[in-house]
């Protein structure tokens, strides 16, 4: 990949998904490009540079995104959160729930993938909240900036490796068994996808498409594909949208130092808005 092919191709993925990639992301974009090629019928990066470029090319940027952007999820990835999730906030909302105008316990899961978090928050959600239910119902709003994850997580049927680490009396409650072609996978019940709402969206693009305040929010293992002015836009679009006491949960491997708009830090990973 020539140098100004490499940088048009940064150029435009930061102005239309604020992902940074730096030199070291080099050799991933030009192999992740090599799909895009053989799907537009093009012949060289540069050849496809110029086609996005033009016209034509406007609607080929979001499948670029896509290529670009990496989705590894798995059910109830860093479980730290999904205890802290039943044993305290869960609690915590229960207790000062009354006097507040709160319908619906909500929670917003920022970059869903193919849907295995989301689906994991609504399994953790149905058994913590189970004394207050269904008076207090849940309701978890689940965007992507991929069009092709949320196709795959509307879905919501996993093969049979996906569910291997879950408890088997978890996936006879949750997962409807496959048969004939179906044989092999598994597809979330129901009552689980009901309480999930699946919406295309880009984190930093406009204001958001919902105005409700959520109690928790997963934003996990985004951060670190922005540089620091996008994560402190993030973060100050994020806390704006936490009740008072919510929670924002972030990746492990990401912290808020320096950038907590106010939030504070209650354990790893896991920050508090102010009541």
């Amino acid at each position: 990949m020539l140098d100004r092919d490499y940088q048009f191709i940064r150029e435009l993925v930061y102005s239309h998904s604020r992902i940074h990639l730096g030199p070291a992301k080099r050799e991933l974009v030009s192999a992740r490009l090599g799909r895009r090629l053989r799907a537009t019928n093009l012949t060289s990066i540069g050849e496809y540079c110029r086609f996005l470029q033009c016209k034509k090319g406007e609607e080929e940027i979001s499948h670029l995104i896509d290529a670009i952007s990496t989705h590894h999820t798995s059910f109830f990835r860093e479980p730290a959160h999904f205890d802290f999730l039943s044993k305290t906030a869960v609690p915590d909302m229960i207790a000062r729930r009354e006097g507040q105008s709160w319908p619906t316990f909500k929670v917003w899961c920022a970059a869903c993938s193919t849907g295995e978090e989301p689906y994991s928050i609504a399994m953790t959600l149905m058994r913590a909240l189970e004394p207050v239910r269904p008076a207090w119902p849940v309701h978890i709003e689940a965007t992507d900036i991929s069009h092709r994850v949320l196709q795959r997580a509307r879905i919501g049927v996993y093969s049979k490796e996906a569910l291997k680490d879950l408890p088997a009396p978890l996936v006879r409650r949750c997962f409807q068994k496959g048969f004939g072609p179906q044989n092999g996978n598994y597809r979330v019940k129901q009552f689980l996808q009901d309480a999930v709402t699946f919406r295309q969206m880009n984190l930093l693009e406009g204001s958001p498409p919902f105005s409700d305040r959520y109690h928790v929010i997963f934003c996990r293992n985004v951060m670190i594909y922005f540089d620091r002015p996008t994560r402190h836009e993030l973060v100050r679009r994020l806390s704006s949208l936490l009740v008072p006491g919510g929670y924002l949960m972030v990746g492990h491997s990401e912290s808020l130092t320096g950038i907590h708009q106010g939030l504070e830090r209650v354990e790893s990973a896991t920050y508090r808005a102010p009541l």
